[in-house]
C-alpha cells in the first residue's frame, strides 16, 4: 500500500450517472487487475474505495457511479487538481487459473475492473469471451474498448433496450463452454452466476469499509472455514469459498 498524490488528466461523464476519471501519478503498487485505491475526498471523513479500471504506465483510470455525496463531489473535480489516493490495495484476479478460453461478466459498475482483466489476458494471447450486463441501453458503456482489445463481446439489458435481453446469465455467450470465468457486479447477478455457471471461476465482492487496508474488520464477510476482509483478503473470492447467506 502507498499514499501518493495523482494529478486528473479527465473527469467525463460516460452515462448519466457513471463517470470515467483518468489520473497521473505512481501506479507502481498496483500489480494487477482486480485491485482497487481508496480517493480521499476533501470533506469527507472516509475514502472511497474504487476499483481499478485501467493502468497504462503512469496514467491510472477509475471509472465510478454516482451514488452519494462522495462521488458526487468526484463528478466535479476538475483537470489538474490533485487527489490524495491510497493505491496497491486488495488481492486481484488470479490471471493462471484462466485456462485456454475464460469468459468476463460484468454488471453494472461492476464492468470496469474487467477491462484491466481483459487487458492482461489478451497479452498472454488468450481468446476472450465478455458479457456486459445493464439495465437499459442508456446505461451501456465500454462496449468498444472490450472489442478494440479484441474479446468478443456481448450486452444484455434488463428491458431489452439494447442487445440480448435479460441479465448476464442470459447470454449466449454464456451458455458456452469455457475453462474458467470472472465477475465482477451487484450481488444478485453474482448469485445468478454462481448458481448457473458450469466452470470454476473468481467473484469480485463489494462492501462498506472503514480503512480499506484490513486494520478496523469493519468489511469482514463469512466463507466456508470462517471469515475473510474484503478489503485485505478480497475483494476477488474463489467460487470455491464463497458462502452465500439467505
Amino acid at each position: 500500500m502507498k499514499e501518493s498524490l495523482f494529478k486528473i488528466i479527465t473527469n467525463k461523464a460516460l452515462t448519466g450517472s457513471v463517470y470515467e476519471m483518468n489520473l497521473q501519478g505512481d501506479t507502481s503498487e498496483i500489480t494487477g487487475p482486480g485491485q482497487f485505491v481508496n480517493v480521499r475526498i476533501p470533506g469527507f471523513y472516509l475514502r472511497r474505495p474504487i476499483s481499478v479500471a485501467f493502468v497504462q504506465n503512469d496514467i491510472l483510470t477509475l471509472t465510478y457511479k454516482t451514488v452519494g455525496k462522495g462521488t458526487m463531489e468526484m463528478s466535479g473535480f476538475r483537470e489538474e487538481e490533485e487527489l490524495d489516493l491510497l493505491t496497491g490495495l486488495g488481492n486481484g484476479y488470479d490471471l493462471s487459473r484462466a485456462g485456454e478460453h475464460p469468459i468476463l461478466l460484468g454488471g453494472g459498475v461492476g464492468v470496469p475492473p474487467l477491462l484491466y482483466l481483459a487487458k492482461k489476458l489478451r497479452e498472454k494471447k488468450l481468446p476472450i469471451d465478455v458479457v456486459l450486463g445493464f439495465n437499459t441501453a442508456s446505461e451501456v458503456f465500454y462496449r468498444k474498448e472490450f472489442e478494440l482489445l479484441g474479446c468478443r463481446t456481448e450486452v444484455t439489458t434488463a428491458d431489452g433496450s439494447y442487445g440480448t435481453k435479460g441479465f448476464v446469465t442470459d447470454a449466449a455467450l454464456f451458455r458456452e463452454n469455457h475453462s474458467y470465468f470472472y465477475t465482477c457486479g451487484p450481488l444478485p447477478m453474482l448469485k445468478a452466476v454462481y448458481e448457473k455457471s458450469a466452470s470454476d471461476g473468481e467473484f469480485s465482492f463489494e462492501e462498506r469499509m472503514g480503512c480499506g487496508f484490513g486494520a478496523c474488520m469493519g468489511c469482514s464477510v463469512k466463507v466456508k472455514g470462517g471469515c475473510k476482509r474484503i478489503c485485505k483478503d478480497g475483494p476477488v473470492l474463489r467460487k470455491e469459498e464463497i458462502l452465500w447467506e439467505n
